[in-house]
């Protein structure tokens, strides 16, 4: 399979994915869903040696989300695509909306569904991962960072 490309909504920001990915998971933690004003974020993990920006990107701005993580943004247009951290070193998250027509996967789970939108429905047959997933776990440790200092969540930033 070929390399997915990806971008921003302004085409500003452009990226390139060499397959295998690693997963495609929906999430539904908190910091996700007002990171990007949605019921949940779609994203496909990469290995960081397979992602890179294509000639002529601009480089990503980047808001540090919490001490271990930090989300990768547009700064013409403001289009989150980026998701980065220490608790998953060696892989870059890319929001699955930005890369334009098919990938190696379909979508595999839904992750952090304790902490859902109680307004939306998910009509799907993946399985719900809750944060006590043990898989999550690493997640456990994030710190958020905010205008008064850093407070402890507990779910992925």
């Amino acid at each position: 399979m070929k390399d997915f490309e990806g971008r921003c909504l302004c085409g500003g920001l452009r990226f390139s994915i060499t397959p295998p990915t690693l997963f495609f998971a929906h999430c539904h933690c908190n910091y996700c869903r007002e990171a990007h004003g949605a019921a949940f974020v779609s994203w496909v993990g990469a290995a960081a040696e397979r992602f890179r920006y294509l000639p002529g990107s601009r480089e990503p701005r980047w808001y540090q989300s919490s001490v271990q993580s930090r989300r990768g943004f547009c700064d013409s247009c403001g289009t989150t695509l980026f998701f980065a951290s220490a608790l998953c070193q060696g892989e870059m998250h890319v929001t699955r909306t930005s890369i334009r027509g098919p990938i190696d996967r379909e979508p595999q789970c839904h992750v952090f569904y304790d902490q859902h939108a109680a307004w939306i429905k998910i009509g799907d047959e993946l399985p719900r991962f809750t944060g006590d997933e043990p898989s999550l776990a690493k997640f456990k440790a994030v710190r958020a960072v905010t205008n008064a200092g850093i407070m402890g969540d507990g779910s992925k930033s």
